[in-house]
C-alpha cells in the first residue's frame, strides 16, 4: 500500500469555481469585442469563457499569447484551475500544454520568454493534492481492508505531475516562487505517489518529475536538503517491502539522485533498528551480530536489511574510501552466504543466501 490514501473516486473536497467573470476584462478579448467584425460574431462578456475554451483547445490561445508576449493574471489563474480541476480531459490537457509551453519559454534557448503576471504558489499545488485525496499526515498502519476499498484518483493527477515537473525546471532559472522547503516536500510527495500501486502507469511521468525536483535545488540548498528529505521519507515508509520500493523508485544516474538513494536507504535502516544507532559502523555492527543459524531468525527482515544495505553502500560515492566499512560489509555478506545452508527451508532463507552470495562475488571482482 502506498503512503497516500486516495479514498474513493473523484474529488474529495469541493473544487474551486472554474467560472471566471474577470476573464471578460482580458485585454485581447476586449479587443475582439470592440472590433467591428464582432457584429458578425456577437461575442459578449457572457460568452467569453466558452469562446476562450475553444481557443484553448485548438491551440489558438497559446499562439495569441506568444504573439502578445504576456499572460494576464485572470487568464493564468483560469487556465491553472482548469488544468487541476476540470473534469473534461481535453480542457485540462490543453490547459496543461498551455502552462508547460509558457513556462518552457523561460528556459528554452532561442525562445522569447513570456511575461507571466501570476505564478501559482505551493499551497495551491498542495491544496489540489488534498482535493484528490492525498493525506499528508497519516499512519502507515492503515489496514489492508480499508485500502482495498480505495478507487483510482481523479485523472487530474496526471496534469498535476506534468505541471510540477516543468515548474521545478524553471525554478532553476529563478522563474517560480517555490521555496526550498516546498521542493523538499514535493520530493517526498512524489515518492509517496510512486508507492501507490494505482499510479504505476504514471511511473515515467513521476520519475521525470522527481528528476526535475532534485535538479531544481541550488548546490547550497541541496547540501541542506537531502538529509531532511531522506529522514522524512524514512519516517513515512513502513519497514516492509514498501520501503524497498521507496528506494527503488529513486532512479537516476546523476550524483544527486544516487546520493539521495543511498541516504534514504541508510535512514530506513536506522529506523529498522529503532534509532539505536545512527552511524555506518553501528549499523553494520548490528547486522553482523544477527545470528542466522538461530531458528527464530526472521529472514524476511534479513532480506530487507540486505537490500537496504546494498543500496546504501552501492550508491555511497565514498564507500571505496572507507576500508573498515568495506571489510564489515564483506563479513556480513559472508555470514549470510556461508552460514545459511543451501538446504535451509526456512522462509526467505534461500533468497538471503543467494542475494548475499551474489553481492559477495561482486566485491571479489571489484
Amino acid at each position: 500500500m502506498g503512503l497516500m490514501c486516495l479514498r474513493g473516486a473523484g474529488f474529495l473536497k469541493t473544487i474551486p469555481p472554474l467560472s471566471f467573470p474577470e476573464l471578460g476584462n482580458w485585454s485581447i478579448l476586449q479587443s475582439f469585442m470592440n472590433n467591428e467584425l464582432n457584429s458578425l460574431v456577437g461575442l459578449t462578456k457572457e460568452k467569453g469563457c466558452t469562446f476562450l475554451e475553444g481557443l484553448l483547445k485548438n491551440g489558438w490561445l497559446l499562439k495569441l499569447i506568444f504573439k502578445c508576449g504576456c499572460v494576464e493574471k485572470s487568464l493564468a489563474t483560469w487556465t491553472f484551475f482548469l488544468m487541476l480541476y476540470s473534469s473534461k480531459e481535453e480542457l485540462r490537457s490543453s490547459a496543461c500544454e498551455f502552462w508547460c509551453a509558457i513556462l518552457s519559454s523561460k528556459i528554452q534557448v532561442g525562445m522569447q520568454p513570456i511575461e507571466i503576471d501570476w505564478y501559482p504558489s505551493y499551497p495551491e499545488l498542495k491544496s489540489a493534492l488534498e482535493t484528490y485525496g492525498f493525506l499528508f499526515n497519516f499512519s502507515s498502519n492503515i489496514s489492508a481492508e480499508n485500502s482495498s476499498g480505495c478507487k483510482g484518483p481523479p485523472q487530474n493527477i496526471i496534469t498535476w505531475i506534468k505541471f510540477t515537473a516543468v515548474y521545478c525546471q524553471v525554478r532553476c532559472n529563478k522563474q517560480s516562487i517555490l521555496l526550498t522547503s516546498d521542493c523538499q516536500e514535493l520530493a517526498e510527495v512524489i515518492l509517496c505517489l510512486f508507492l501507490d500501486r494505482r499510479l504505476e502507469g504514471l511511473s515515467v511521468l513521476m520519475r521525470n518529475c522527481m528528476q526535475s525536483i532534485i535538479s531544481s535545488f541550488t548546490e547550497e540548498e541541496w547540501i541542506n536538503s537531502y538529509s531532511r528529505i531522506a529522514k522524512s521519507i524514512a519516517s513515512r515508509v513502513p519497514t516492509d517491502l514498501n520501503c524497498l520500493r521507496a528506494v527503488q523508485c529513486i532512479s537516476g544516474v546523476d550524483p544527486r539522485t544516487k546520493h539521495l538513494k543511498s541516504v534514504v536507504a541508510f535512514e530506513i535502516l536506522v529506523n529498522c533498528f529503532e534509532n539505536k544507532v545512527h552511524d555506518d559502523v553501528g549499523i553494520l555492527t548490528l547486522l553482523i551480530s544477527i545470528n542466522v543459524k538461530e531458528k527464530a531468525c526472521d529472514f524476511f527482515k534479513m532480506y530487507i536489511y540486505l537490500v537496504l544495505a546494498e543500496n546504501w553502500l552501492r550508491y555511497d560515492e565514498m564507500f571505496s574510501d572507507k576500508p573498515v566499512i568495506c571489510e564489515m560489509w564483506g563479513v556480513f555478506l559472508r555470514n549470510c552466504s556461508c552460514q545459511i545452508s543451501s538446504s535451509d527451508l526456512r522462509p526467505r532463507a534461500s533468497e538471503v543466501r543467494n542475494k548475499a552470495a551474489f553481492l559477495l562475488q561482486g566485491i571479489g571482482n571489484s
